[in-house]
């Protein structure tokens, strides 16, 4: 099921506190981290805020530069990301910050509290949209993805849905904002909760990257699976499936497969994609998609490449097969939801090409039927 790229955003004391027990907000970030975080909501689709989060702060959650404002404008998007909040009872104050600015937002409840939400701001433009007897996360990523088109997700809590979607593998990347202060008390609201996590206590998150923003610490972090490597994030999915879904652009043919390929930057950023024969009756999906990039872009170093299909170790219409552009662009890492089968080359291997030289190489059977659709004509 395709799901936005889900960023995980908060400011936290040294002692992991999200705030104090006093009746007033506690302030971790400064300025500078302040007009960080405006700039990564300009850069979202999509911003979500728990009700608790609502009730306690009445935040406004607005992209507050208006150069930021006037660049979404230009490229043709709102001016203002999607307002998005979730409450399985309903119980949403009309008379909040959030209702009164910016632009489009919507609620998730439950069936039942969707009766409650929608009476209590009647009137007010608001989607209220139920998914089940309970909260379920997984429809509610999968409308905003499906429906309202929602590609990157940011998410500013509370620590009870931070708790929730990280504890569910639906947090695709955590953005720390460490403050230099403790507030040392057992009482105060906390990042996390206690539970069991993907991979338990002893699985370390990959750390991609940290630097100063005034005095605080950004720290982002990239949420790893248990064991020997990386299992796949709820953005692996959503990138292979929309890899999947560019297979489906490609020009029929009875002499070579149809694959879609997207190259995604680690911070999820979509920096191409290609499918086959796009440009050419011989192009590969991966070679389609790389060279609409520099070979110098330093992204492609910590960048992934999702391909519907394996990449190629052997090819008669090109010198290189796309496991060896791949590798030569300086890609690291791949996901693929179908090994290729011996239909046009015997015993081929692109995985085995790239593992030897030190790529990952993580393969989705659960994707391999949307990946094998428009080939069927092909496999007998």
């Amino acid at each position: 099921m395709p799901h936005p790229y889900v960023l995980l955003s908060a400011a936290v004391s040294l002692d992991g506190c999200l705030d104090d027990t006093g009746p007033d907000r506690l302030l971790l970030s400064g300025p500078a981290d302040f007009d960080r975080v405006d700039e990564v909501r300009a850069e979202s689709d999509a911003i979500l805020v728990g009700a608790g989060t609502l009730r306690a702060d009445n935040p406004r959650l607005l992209v507050n530069s208006a150069e930021r404002r006037a660049a979404r404008v230009a490229a043709g998007r709102p001016a203002y990301p999607l307002k998005v909040t979730v409450s399985g009872s309903g119980d949403l104050d009309p008379a909040a910050n959030f209702w009164s600015t910016g632009g489009e937002k919507i609620v998730y409840t439950s069936d039942k509290g969707a009766r409650r939400a929608a009476e209590a701001l009647h009137g007010l433009g608001v989607d209220v949209v139920p998914v089940g007897p309970e909260l379920d996360w997984r429809a509610v990523l999968a409308h905003l993805h499906d429906v309202r088109g929602v590609r990157r997700l940011m998410v500013e809590g509370g620590g009870r849905v931070h708790t929730q979607l990280l504890r569910q593998g639906l947090a695709d990347e955590l953005q720390l904002a460490l403050a230099p202060l403790v507030v040392g008390q057992p009482d105060a609201p906390r990042l996390f909760g206690p539970g069991g996590y993907p991979g338990g206590p002893r699985n370390r998150m990959r750390l991609v990257e940290t630097r100063p923003v005034g005095d605080v610490v950004l720290m982002r972090y990239v949420p790893t699976a248990p064991g020997a490597g990386p299992l796949a994030t709820a953005a692996d999915r959503h990138w292979l499936g929309l890899a999947c879904e560019l297979a489906a652009d490609c020009p029929p043919s009875r002499t070579a497969f149809s694959v879609g390929a997207v190259v995604v930057a680690a911070d999820g950023t979509e920096l191409a994609r290609g499918h086959s024969r796009e440009s050419d009756p011989v192009s590969h999906a991966e070679e389609a998609a790389l060279a609409k990039l520099g070979p110098a872009d330093p992204r492609l170093a910590t960048a992934t490449v999702y391909s519907s299909l394996e990449p190629c170790a052997r090819r008669a219409s090109r010198p290189a097969p796309c496991a060896r552009l791949i590798l030569d662009a300086g890609v690291r890492r791949v996901v693929t939801a179908w090994r290729e089968p011996d239909t046009f080359v015997a015993a081929a291997d692109g995985s085995g090409l790239l593992a030897a030289e030190g790529a990952t190489v993580l393969v989705l059977p659960e994707y391999e039927e949307r990946a094998t659709a428009p080939n069927r004509h092909l496999l007998g």
